[in-house]
């Protein structure tokens, strides 16, 4: 596993180890003592994975103090955009976000720590996509920020949204707790 700085403080790209041969492809999507190494945190409590139409966007979504959790994401099936903003009022990148292909064909990961916001758009129907997460889901400290309202051009018209997800406070109206 290579472990690779991104332009988000403590974002980082995680490039997997795989192996390929006759039978199919390998892939190595955690190493505990890897994450030590580099100061990641790794003790993951549960893991969830999405199933999305192309064109959906979901986003941007993260967990208020103190349910707020660290994030490792990677697909399986398919491909999208992924997107990490930095809500972290004291970070040096506050404000600014990240884009990541990721795919299920170039096994790239995405390590978002807490005080990130997170989403995605999809590139292609039926799409997976996995997600493990350092604390448990609360719906009492589940929260977002408007997927248009930070300066991303998700280059896409008409994007397939949750209720949920289209209610949310843009950038300039949120109050960071972080």
């Amino acid at each position: 596993m290579k472990v690779v700085p991104t332009k988000l403080y403590g974002v980082f790209i995680i490039e997997t180890d795989s192996f390929e041969d006759d039978r199919g492809v390998f892939i190595k999507t955690f190493h505990e003592d890897v994450f030590k190494e580099h100061g990641l945190a790794s003790d993951f409590k549960e893991s969830f994975y999405s199933i999305s139409k192309k064109g959906v966007i979901r986003g941007m979504h993260f967990h208020l103090p103190p349910k707020d959790h660290t994030k490792l994401v990677y697909v399986t099936k398919g491909s999208l955009l992924d997107v990490v903003l930095d809500i972290r009022k004291d970070s040096p990148t506050y404000g600014e976000y990240l884009t990541t292909e990721l795919t299920g064909n170039n096994h790239t990961m995405v390590y978002i720590p807490t005080g990130c916001a997170h989403g995605f758009l999809t590139l292609e129907d039926n799409t997976h996509m996995i997600y493990l997460q350092t604390g448990v889901y609360s719906k009492d400290h589940d929260a977002g920020i408007h997927i248009d309202s930070f300066g991303i051009n998700w280059g896409v018209a008409e994007p397939i949204l949750s209720k949920r997800d289209k209610e949310f406070k843009g950038f300039k109206d949120f109050q960071t707790p972080f």
